[in-house]
Formats: C-alpha cells, sequence, structure tokens
C-alpha cells in the first residue's frame, strides 16, 4: 500500500508546478536500461530493478521569438526504487526569433525538482539555424543544476558520425536515436557498427520496439522507446531488445 501511494503521489506531481516536492534521491549513474514514457497514461511500477524510466516532464514550443511551457498532463506510476530522467521536448519553428534562453533553461532545469527525479534529458530535433540556440540552452541548464545531476540530449544518428557538433556541449552524454532516421537509414546502420562515433555519442544508445534492433557494443546505455502502450509484454521485449 505504501508503494501504491508513493507511486500516486509521484503521478500527481507530475501534473502541475503546485505539487512539485523536492528532489528526494541524490542524482548518480543512471540505470543500464532506461524506458521512454511520453505523453500517455504510464504505470511501470513492475519495473524490474536495474530499469529506469525517462518521462515526458513537459514540450516547450519556440516561435517567433516567444515560448511557451506545457506541462505533462498524463499519470505516471512507478515504484520509489525506480530510477526516473525529466524529458523536455522542444519544439521549434523554422523561424524561432530570439526567445529568452534564459527562461527556457529555467523552466527545464525546474523540472529536477520533480519526484525522485535523477538526471534530465532534452529531446530537440535542432536544425542547423537552431544549434546556436540550443548551444546557449545547454549550459545554461548546466549551470543552473545541482552539482553532479546527469544532463543528456537526444541526437539524431547523423550528428555522431559525419555531422558532429556535439562535442563541447556541456552534456554527460548525447543518445543516438536509431529509429525513424529516415531516407538515410540504411546507410547510417551500415556505417555504424564500421565507425567510432562522435565521443558524446558512445555511452549510449536509443532503440525502438517497432524497428530493427541496430549493432552496438556491449555495456552502451540503452534507451527504448514504445509507439504504443507499456504493458507487461513490451516491457519484457524492451528488456530482451536492451540485452
Amino acid at each position: 500500500m505504501l508503494s501504491r501511494t508513493l507511486a500516486l503521489t509521484a503521478a500527481l506531481a507530475l501534473l502541475g508546478p503546485s505539487l512539485v516536492v523536492p528532489r528526494a534521491t541524490a542524482p548518480g549513474v543512471l540505470p543500464q536500461v532506461v524506458l521512454w514514457g511520453w505523453e500517455r497514461p504510464i504505470d511501470l511500477r513492475s519495473l524490474p530493478s536495474g530499469a529506469g524510466v525517462a518521462f515526458l516532464a513537459q514540450t516547450i514550443t519556440i516561435a517567433d521569438g516567444s515560448h511557451v511551457a506545457v506541462r505533462r498532463r498524463q499519470p505516471l506510476f512507478v515504484d520509489p526504487s525506480t530510477a526516473v530522467v525529466a524529458v523536455t521536448r522542444i519544439e521549434a519553428s523554422g523561424d524561432a526569433g530570439s526567445p529568452d534562453v534564459g527562461a527556457i533553461a529555467r523552466a527545464i532545469a525546474e523540472t529536477v525538482r520533480l519526484p525522485r527525479v535523477a538526471g534530465i534529458q532534452i529531446d530537440f530535433d535542432a536544425r542547423a539555424s537552431q544549434r546556436a540556440m540550443y548551444r546557449r540552452i545547454l549550459h545554461d541548464v548546466r549551470a543552473a543544476l545541482p552539482p553532479n545531476t546527469p544532463l543528456a540530449m537526444t541526437a539524431l544518428a547523423s550528428w555522431c558520425l559525419d555531422d558532429n557538433w556535439l562535442d563541447d556541449l556541456p552534456v554527460d552524454e548525447a543518445i543516438p536515436m536509431m529509429f525513424r532516421m529516415g531516407p538515410a537509414e540504411d546507410a547510417i546502420r551500415h556505417q555504424w557498427p564500421l565507425r567510432t562515433p562522435a565521443g558524446k555519442c558512445r555511452a549510449s544508445v536509443g532503440m525502438s520496439l517497432d524497428e530493427p534492433s541496430p549493432s552496438r557494443r556491449k555495456g552502451l546505455r540503452t534507451y527504448v522507446f514504445n509507439p504504443g502502450p507499456w504493458s507487461a509484454a513490451t516491457v519484457s521485449a524492451a528488456l530482451e531488445l536492451a540485452r
């Protein structure tokens, strides 16, 4: 009953800033297997030890020099022992203008105060023209976070190969998204086991349950996306994919 109460408290706290509580878990090493939980009701209280959850905490939309942050609306249930990572999704139009980078960074850094958050992740498919803005956001987020808090970003697979611009970014890992890669997918899959990716991309990999598993080295932190709902069967499939 205690586990259920704690999970319900976490789920409610994710619904609005008025219910945010101080973090109860110190930052540290994240699990080797992390499931992505997007914007739908999610119950992952049955996860085995050693697996974590990276949940969508908010979406920030940037356009015409301004931004709007929308917090998660759907409940998330996890066991109190499960490490969780707060993910901010950034969506920006081609003409993002000159938004308040400091305010955006503060909104992202604030997600570390959600219950039991052990790390922060940003998901932004930045265009080449938006990289300077993204770089400033990342530096400001890092400066606003408590010391030793893991900070990660998702990365297009192409960023980790020929289009590398990641090495000077203040992130602990850039997660290569080895799915939904578009027209270059076959070429990237062929290159991946043959070439050494950018340094920031060497610690982890992102995969999806509905696409083939890429060739990869042992010991990588594996993030698994599920386009459908999480259930006992899909959790089992994700753990098998990660292995």
